[in-house]
This record gives C-alpha cells, structure tokens and sequence, in this order.
C-alpha cells in the first residue's frame, strides 16, 4: 500500500505542478482575451444576476440561478479555505496571496466558458428539472461517448464518495477537539443528516444550499470583518507587504519566488476549480432565459471563494500576527490562534461552527454533481445501463455516500484524498480539452448577450439558430442541425 502511495504521490507532483497548472493558466488567459475580459467588463452584470435571482420562486423540480450558484459555492467553499489559505502563508510567505487573488482573476473567464457551455448542452429532464455538465457536452456535442462516461463515473465517485469523506474526518475532529464530543456521536449526527438531505433530491439539495450557504459564509466574512476592523491601522501595511512579498519573498521562503508563486497559483487553482469540470454540473441545473445568465454568475462564483472567502483567512492571519513563515504552527490551528486574540476563548468553539458548516455544505455539494452524473449512465442517456437499474443505482450510491460518511470519521484518509487528487487531475484534463473544441460557441452566446444588452433589453433571450452547429443542444427548442 505505501508503494501505491510512492506512485499515486510522484504522479501528482508531475500532473498538479507542471501540466495541470500550465493548461489551466493559459486557458484561463486565452478565455480571457478572446472573451474581451468579461471578469471586468461584465462584473456588475454578474452581481446584478445574483441579486436578482436570490428567493425568485420555482415551480415543481426547477432550480433558480441563485440556487445552482449556492451549491457551487457549497462544494467551493470548504475547510480548504480556511486550512489551506494559512498553509499557503507559512509556506510561500504572504507574496502567496498576491498570487491566489490573480489566479482567481484569469480563472474567472475559464469559470464562465465551462459554465455557458453546460447551460447551453444541457439536458431536460421534466417538470422543470435540468441536468448537464461536461459529461453531456463531451457526449451531445463532441460525440465522445467513451470519454464523457469515464468523466461521469470518476467525478461521482471523486466528489460523491472520497471527498465527502475528507469532508467528514474533518468535522468530527473539530467537534472533538472544541467540544469533546467522542467521534462516534457526531459521526453518525453528520450520517443521518446528510441522508436526510441527499434523499430528497436536487431541489431539496437546492433548497438547503440557498438557505446554509449565504449564512455561512456571512459568519466567517463577519469574523473577519471585526479583525480588519479591530487592525484597521494595520490594513495599508498588509497590502503593502503582499505585493512586496510576491515579488521579493522573505528569506525564510524556501525556493524564493517560485515557490511563492507555485504556492499561490496552487492555492487558487485548487479553491476556485474553475476548468476542473466540477462547477458546471450545477450550473446546468439551473433555469434561466439565456445560457450566458449562468456563466456569468458562476463566473462570479470565482471571487466570492478567493476573494472574500480565501481573503477572510488571509487577512484573519495577517493582521493577527500569529504566523511565522517556515513555522510549525499552520493551517486550522493558526486560524484558530489568530481568532483567539480577537475573541479569546470562544475562538475554537466559534471555529469548530464555522468548519462544521463549511465542511457539510461541500458535503452536500459535492454529492450534487454525482446526482447529476448518474442519470447520465441510465439508458436514454447511454445505454451504459438499463433505467431500471439506475434508479436504483442512484439510491445505492446514495446510501454509499451515507457509508463514506462513517468510514471517513474514523479512517486514515492521505491515500484516499491523494488518490482524489489524482482522479482530479485527469477530470480536469479532460474538461480543459471539451471546452477548448467548444468554446467558440460560448464566445457567440456571450456576443449575442451583450449585443441584446447593448439594445436596451433587459433579460436577453437565446436563440439557439445563432449557432452554426446546434448538434446537441436539446433544452433550447432545437434537437438537430
């Protein structure tokens, strides 16, 4: 088993730190230029949408953009953004932030390509109800069958299975050790929440998200207000010594600037996923007149996890003052040591809350995209497996989920999480490739956007006949060329 370690590690360090990284950052500046830097340009359009859609009504299964947008931001936003931001710090020094925030930037236009193509590709199930994602673009549009099965299989059980059990050690550990609660009782709380809300379904899963995630990230974003606040002279400083430091990193950082800005890259990549495939199985969920609606809130969806999320930590340790660059103390516990100047000992109960509603909503989230992915293997979809058979399957793997749930409260999880990385990688390979052959028709759903916009129209509608191949668009009224 540790020599299946030694070899899942090696190709990790390969695939995350040269191709995965190289094919993300300069997809992300292509998209960039050719959509004319919609992040920028486009940036009130995107919050407008946002704002807009949040507590809009539905009917039988159909989800709002607000909701799709929640439960992206529900995988999204997880212990990652609090762990791995304080990492990120004590290994490459505060320069590494500098960093996170322009990879969040570049990632934004990628975040809208995945998404405006899965809206566009996506699929009617009834009564309202869509699914999508990479998986149907890669099969509807690209006719790679082959490759659209093996995306849908290792993204349902990468997110669906291995990482909601990364999700749940990491809840139960933290209920522990702030309230010394035994692991066994808040094992089997999680379990049976998590199957009281993935037996419902995506509308109901679209429901909790709304409700839990605005509130969650409105706790943390408000603990770290009070820090800013409370070291408001310190502010000016701190942006100072980010931007000094990513580019003249402090001599305690091993590796000078590469290994700032490798640190930084990283941390953005793995927060915001943008072109890993993931966010655009919920975008395609969502109801809405034009498919560049989506793109542009999920596009969104990229600076609320690293620029106010990932930033909160940031900031939260800065200004404390608690790190030390190449120290021993890192990731939640010096989180929790910078909450503690603040708020003293109510630190780690206030943390141990906070990581047990970020943790369950990825939980959540990430089951989703397997619920989107399932349907894609029953036979009217594939042939991959009979419908009767998926049905079922789909609550197999649901109680599957609840199982991984217990087994990953109490196992040693670096293999299973390494392993998901390495799933990951080839998840996002095969995702950069599909939107890479498609995007064109993303840059014409974008130009007819703007144009309408531009006509004064205040909610553009698609029409699919402005494609020049509308093989595979079956949710806008076209079936065929």
């Amino acid at each position: 088993m540790e020599a299946l370690h030694g070899v899942i590690n090696d190709i990790n360090n390969v695939l995350w730190t040269y191709v995965i990284i190289i094919a993300l950052i300069g997809s992300g500046v292509v998209y960039t230029l050719r959509t004319k830097f919609v992040q920028v340009r486009l940036l009130g359009e995107m919050f407008r949408l946002i704002l807009g859609s949040a507590g809009q009504k539905t009917t039988g299964k159909e989800i709002s953009g607000f909701q799709a947008f929640c439960v992206s931001t529900a995988s999204r936003v997880g212990v990652g953004n609090i762990a791995g931001v304080a990492i990120a710090i004590v290994t490459g020094g505060p320069g590494a932030v500098c960093w996170m925030w322009l990879i969040a930037f570049i990632g934004c236009a990628t975040g809208f390509v995945e998404s405006t193509l899965a809206q566009i590709y996506k699929i009617p199930r009834g009564d309202g109800a869509f699914f999508g994602g990479p998986a149907y673009y890669m099969k509807n549009a690209l006719h790679m069958e082959g490759l659209a099965k093996l995306f849908a299989i290792l993204i349902s059980v990468t997110f669906g299975w291995i990482y909601v059990s990364v999700q749940a050690n990491t809840i139960v550990g933290a209920v522990e050790t702030a309230f010394g609660i035994n692991h066994a009782i808040t094992a089997f709380v999680v379990a049976g929440l998590t199957a009281l809300v993935i037996f419902g379904g995506a509308m109901r899963i679209a429901k909790f998200a709304e409700m839990l995630v605005p509130s969650m990230a409105g706790l943390y974003l408000l603990a770290a207000l009070i820090i800013i606040v409370m070291n408001l002279d310190k502010v000016p400083g701190m942006f100072a010594l980010i931007i000094h430091d990513a580019f003249e990193p402090q001599a305690a950082v091993g590796g000078g600037f590469g290994a700032v800005f490798m640190t930084g890259v990283r941390r953005g990549l793995f927060s915001n996923e943008a072109g890993e495939g993931s966010v655009p199985n919920a975008a395609a969920t969502a109801s809405g007149k034009h498919p560049v609606r989506q793109g542009l809130i999920q596009a969104a969806g990229v600076y609320v996890d690293t620029w106010l999320v990932c930033s909160a930590t940031a900031f939260s340790v800065l200004l404390t003052g608690q790190y030390v660059v190449g120290g021993d103390l890192t990731g939640v516990a010096l989180v929790q040591m910078s909450l503690a100047g603040v708020f003293g000992t109510y630190a780690p109960h206030i943390l141990a809350v906070i990581v047990f509603l970020f943790a369950f909503s990825s939980i959540v989230g990430n089951y989703f995209y397997a619920e989107i992915n399932i349907p894609f293997l029953e036979g009217d979809e594939s042939g991959f497996l009979p419908s009767a058979v998926a049905r079922h399957a789909m609550n197999l793997f649901r109680v599957g989920v609840v199982a991984m749930v217990l087994i990953g409260s109490f196992a040693e999880l670096g293999l299973v999480w390494d392993a998901a990385d390495l799933f990951m990688g080839f998840l996002c390979i095969t995702n950069l490739y599909a939107i890479a052959r498609l995007c064109k028709y993303a840059m014409i759903a974008l130009d007819d956007y703007v144009a309408q916009k531009n006509r004064g129209v205040d909610e553009p509608v698609f029409d699919p006949n402005i494609m020049p191949d509308k093989e595979g668009v079956h949710a806008w009224g076209v079936d065929k060329k």
